[in-house]
């Protein structure tokens, strides 16, 4: 009884270790895109360049993240777990280097690009590890705790990134960026075993495996689905790029005020994300689903609305934009548990085209602010708004989770 007593807790031991590791991973890519945020005006004068450009660094990132979760996800069925993880881990450490270090805007553009393509390996690779290893409700609760890991971090990255502006340049925090690859290099090979052994790979190469996207992208519901986070996490990002110029040069905080600001707008999304796990057994996936987005909406139009008739005071945007965030996270688990169970036949194809609809779109979107030459808090409310009016147009033309219940009441 002892030894079994024993084994227990060494698994339970392995299975906390792993999922430490893991949400990680998650949080990584978060900290890599949001940490810098309150040095983007740092960096305009740093490089002598324009904002415009500053915030096409963060697109760059985003578009490294979709195109290497869109690769990376089905290649690791066919090649494994644990050897893409390593790699991705260390790149990203090394690329964050090259960032500290970028002479140009051009050089730091191009280094925010690969980052993003090594960061992406955690964020796609994590999430089929998690369903390797488990299925029904314990894969459900280790995909949870993934889930609030990775909207904690953005919480933390942006006091982090204000703390180290306070002590040190925007490239301090690049360097930190790259201590932290190190230690997720060290904790893959120490803890995270391979999930997917050589019999359970997909065969036929890596062509083919890609190919296991077709039949995904011709399901009206994933599709929707996929364009309602895509088009929403857009919006988020039209306000990460817009929101420094917003509260910095608009309403004159410093840094560090500033990432307490955006500390505080991302509890909201933590706060959703604790609501969702609430209701998410009791409550259908889809109701919660258009719940999130119906307060996007209100939100981002009341912003405008106050923005337009000169209301727009400090306290008014940052409550509005809190509300955004909110509605943000309860969009963001329910339709990504949609996504999935929509493409369950193929899970490392479903997540790489979850994560790819939703950096790509995100990137599309992160300059928008700033695209007529100067960011203003209504140019960014506009973005923000016509985001989530596609998202909810998505909503009720394709994914239509009213209708077709692809959620099988069990997932929440």
């Amino acid at each position: 009884m002892s030894e079994q007593a024993a084994d227990s807790a060494s698994l339970a031991t392995g299975t906390v270790r792993l999922v430490i590791v893991l949400g990680g991973l998650s949080a990584i890519s978060p900290f890599a895109t949001d940490m810098y945020a309150p040095g983007l005006p740092e960096i305009v004068t740093s490089f002598g360049t324009s904002g415009t450009a500053v915030q096409l660094s963060l697109t760059a990132c985003l578009v490294g993240l979709a195109v290497g979760q869109v690769v990376l996800g089905p290649v690791s069925d066919a090649l494994g777990r644990r050897r893409l993880l390593l790699a991705g881990s260390g790149a990203f450490a090394g690329l964050s280097l090259v960032c500290a270090l970028a002479p140009s805007i051009a050089v730091f553009e191009v280094a925010r690009l690969l980052q993003g393509v090594a960061g992406s390996a955690g964020l796609v690779i994590g999430r089929a590890v998690i369903s390797d290893r488990y299925a029904g409700a314990r894969a459900a609760r280790q995909l949870s705790t993934l889930s609030v890991i990775g909207m904690t971090a953005p919480v933390l990255a942006p006091v982090a990134g204000g703390l180290l502006l306070g002590v040190g340049s925007w490239r301090l925090v690049f360097v930190a960026l790259a201590g932290a690859g190190l230690l997720l290099v060290a904790a893959v090979w120490a803890w995270v075993p391979e999930s997917l052994p050589v019999e359970r790979r997909r065969r036929g190469g890596v062509r083919t495996v890609l190919a296991a996207m077709g039949p995904l992208v011709r399901r009206r519901a994933l599709v929707g689905n996929l364009l309602v986070v895509g088009c929403a996490l857009g919006a988020l990002f039209a306000y990460i790029t817009g929101s420094p110029f917003v509260f910095q040069d608009g309403y004159g905080l410093s840094p560090t005020a500033y990432g307490l600001v955006f500390a505080t707008n991302a509890v909201g999304t933590v706060l959703a994300g604790v609501v969702f796990g609430a209701l998410a057994g009791r409550v259908r996936l889809g109701i919660l689903l258009l719940g999130g987005v119906a307060v996007t909406v209100v939100c981002a139009l009341t912003l405008v609305i106050l923005l337009g008739t000169g209301s727009g005071a400090f306290g008014a945007t940052w409550a509005c934009l809190f509300g955004l965030t909110f509605g943000f996270g309860l969009v963001l688990p329910a339709s990504t548990t949609l996504v999935l169970a929509l493409g369950g036949d193929a899970p490392g194809a479903a997540s790489g085209l979850l994560g790819g609809a939703q950096f790509v779109l995100g990137a599309a979107a992160a300059p928008l602010p700033g695209a007529l030459g100067r960011t203003t808090a209504l140019s960014m409310a506009c973005v923000v708004l016509a985001c989530v009016l596609l998202s909810a147009l998505a909503l009720v033309a394709l994914a239509r989770p009213w209708r077709d219940e692809g959620d099988g009441d069990g997932q929440g």
